[in-house]
């Protein structure tokens, strides 16, 4: 692996480690009803969130890059009626930002280079993809911080 390589690896999978922690943070203070609880009439769930980048990272990367066999269900992701609970949903998190860790550890030159293809993206290489899921992981992260903002406002009031 050239330098620029383990540079590059080194760098995605610390960008994807913390966006992991930082949801996990701003997870901490919510119980079970708030993770799943929409404080709003429009939009998402905390919880609903998690299940929606936990879907875009084994759908994108997992099943596209990885070849894990994954099978999205994207409308589920912010619908789902019989959630699972919170710690199993930050843990399925959990693995799939482990699963995308050990995809960008194993890209070479050439790899990050593949031609890339999937429904729903404009990506052209599997740099463009990851680079992708790491920036739509901070776009959703900006949302779960007002998410936690407004529980926390609407149980203080």
């Amino acid at each position: 692996m050239s330098e620029l390589d383990a540079t590059l690896a080194a760098t995605l999978s610390d960008r994807y480690t913390a966006n992991l922690a930082r949801i996990r943070e701003l997870a901490a203070p919510l119980n079970e009803k708030q993770f799943w609880t929409k404080p709003f009439p429009f939009g998402n769930s905390f919880g609903h969130l998690v299940l929606h980048l936990t879907g875009n990272l084994n759908y994108y990367i997992g099943a596209q890059i990885a070849q894990t066999g994954y099978l999205r269900d994207r409308p589920r992701e912010f619908s789902e009626s019989n959630p699972p609970s919170k710690d199993d949903a930050l843990k399925h998190l959990g693995d799939a930002v482990a699963m995308v860790v050990e995809t960008i550890h194993g890209q070479s030159s050439a790899g990050w280079l593949k031609d890339y293809s999937a429904v729903g993206s404009s990506c052209h290489n599997r740099l463009d993809m990851i680079l992708q899921c790491a920036a739509h992981m901070q776009h959703h992260i900006g949302q779960m911080i007002y998410l936690v903002s407004e529980i926390e406002r609407q149980s203080s009031s």
